[in-house]
Parts: structure tokens; C-alpha cells; sequence
């Protein structure tokens, strides 16, 4: 995969499978990079990642026997950290909090130079590997606006209508809790929640650009792909060290010779 297939693969809905990384250790990042995702996003929002972080971890996904690409979803929309992970390597910038058609004009604007965009010329790394020029990084450059407020879902036709949109992103967690849910994962409004995501499919289908969303695991993923979502990324490198570290220990404890 490479950032023009990748880019080509987003705006034409075609399935795609990621995997989503909060760490700041590129060599993790770089062994996941090599198993057969199409996309690693690396998390600059909530992840323990600062900009040397996704420099190295962009680095590593971009090395030999990569099947993937590197995404980063940026810590707020603005010019100066989407063109920061930009101008590092990112073939793609997930944008949190997309409330309004107007929000999403300004994620595309500061992933677009002029006169498009008011991204600042300066791609460092990425020139190495996407662009230089800047109609060349605007073919192999996507911007993904996420889903995951009340505005959002109610301004989600207008977002995915947004000249330059070529995908939006479901951020679960903070859709159910807009949803009413009190928690991240609060079973009580798994009805509207169901709705919600029916309803940012279908807008995005209707503007014919990609829909995706944040996944635990494979079987959710895989579901979400049955149920028409375009892109799914499979979360996160911290909680399955975590799980495969907790099945292990119990396995051990099983046997009864520790306790």
C-alpha cells in the first residue's frame, strides 16, 4: 500500500482494515506496520505520542515489508498540527471534533496548499514519498472527519457534502456518551447508537465518500464491514498488550502451581 493506492482506495469505498496505535515505541509500530493492514493511525489526540513520536513512528511504518500506510488523528482541528504530521509522512490526517460543514472546510483547507487550502509549504520528510509538488500531495493526501458529537451527527450530511471530505471516522466512544450514554461503552443507549451509525452510512454513502470507525477488535470490525462501513480500524496496541499479557498469566494460574 502506498499513500497514492491508499488515497485512490479511501475515495473509491473500497474495504480497507487498520489498526489503531497509542504508543510511542515505533519499533511495536513497525512490526504491526508489516502484518497486513492496509493503515496504521497513530493517535496524537488521546495516544502517549508527542510530534518526535509520530515522526519515528511514520518512519517505521513507511519501512521495508510494510503493508500499510501511516495516518495520524491530530490533536485538534488546526492548520499547525495537521501540517506538522503532514509534512512528517502522514499519507492521511483523521480530524476529531467535526461539528459543522464549516469545520470540515477548515480540516480540508489546512491539509490543502494554496490557493485550495492555507497549508504551509515545508513537507520536510513527506517529500520524500508523497508530493513534492502540491497537486501531487493533494492526490495522494486524504482528510477524514470524525463523527462523534451531537452536531456532528446532526450536521452529518452538510460534513460529508464538504468539497475535499474523502472520508468520516466514527469516534464510538464519544458518540455514545453524546447519545446520552454514561459511559463509553453504556449498553442502555445501544439502540440510538445503532441508529446514529445507519445514519452517518447511509450520508456517506449518499456523498459518495468512504465511512469508518473505531473498532475493539476483529469481530466488530469485520461486522461493521458486513454492515456497509468502507474503512474499520481494529484499537488499540496498549489495551491488547495488556489482554494477551492478562491471558497468559491466567493461563499460567490455571495450572494451580502459583497462585
Amino acid at each position: 500500500m502506498t499513500p497514492t493506492t491508499f488515497a485512490a482506495a479511501i475515495r473509491a469505498r473500497d474495504p480497507l482494515v487498520g489498526y489503531w496505535s497509542v504508543l510511542d515505541s515505533p519499533v511495536s509500530t513497525e512490526r504491526i506496520a508489516r502484518l497486513g493492514y492496509d493503515y496504521v493511525a497513530l493517535d496524537a489526540q488521546h495516544g502517549l505520542i508527542d510530534y518526535a513520536g509520530v515522526l519515528a513512528s511514520l518512519t517505521a511504518i513507511d519501512t521495508k515489508g510494510s503493508t500499510a500506510v501511516g495516518l495520524v488523528r491530530v490533536e485538534a482541528n488546526d492548520p499547525m498540527p495537521i501540517g506538522k504530521a503532514l509534512d512528517a509522512g502522514a499519507a492521511g490526517v483523521i480530524v476529531p471534533l467535526i461539528d459543522t460543514p464549516q469545520d470540515a472546510a477548515a480540516a480540508v483547507a489546512a491539509v490543502r496548499y494554496p490557493p485550495q487550502g492555507r497549508r504551509s509549504y515545508g513537507p520536510m520528510r513527506s517529500a520524500l514519498r508523497i508530493g513534492p509538488d502540491p497537486a501531487d500531495a493533494h492526490e495522494q493526501t486524504v482528510v477524514l472527519a470524525m463523527i462523534e458529537t451531537a452536531e456532528g451527527l446532526k450536521n452529518v450530511e452538510e460534513i460529508c457534502a464538504t468539497d475535499g471530505v474523502d472520508g468520516v471516522y466514527i469516534g464510538p466512544s464519544d458518540l455514545r456518551i453524546a447519545l446520552g450514554g454514561a459511559s463509553s461503552t453504556d449498553p442502555t443507549v445501544a439502540d440510538e447508537f445503532e441508529a446514529a451509525l445507519v445514519t452517518v452510512r447511509e450520508a456517506a454513502a449518499a456523498a459518495g465518500i468512504a465511512a469508518g470507525i473505531h473498532n475493539a477488535d476483529g469481530a466488530s470490525a469485520a461486522k461493521r464491514l458486513t454492515e456497509g462501513f468502507t474503512y474499520v480500524t481494529v484499537a488499540s496496541d496498549l489495551v491488547h498488550l495488556e489482554q494477551v499479557a492478562y491471558r497468559h498469566l491466567t493461563a499460567v494460574r490455571a495450572t494451580g502451581q502459583v497462585r
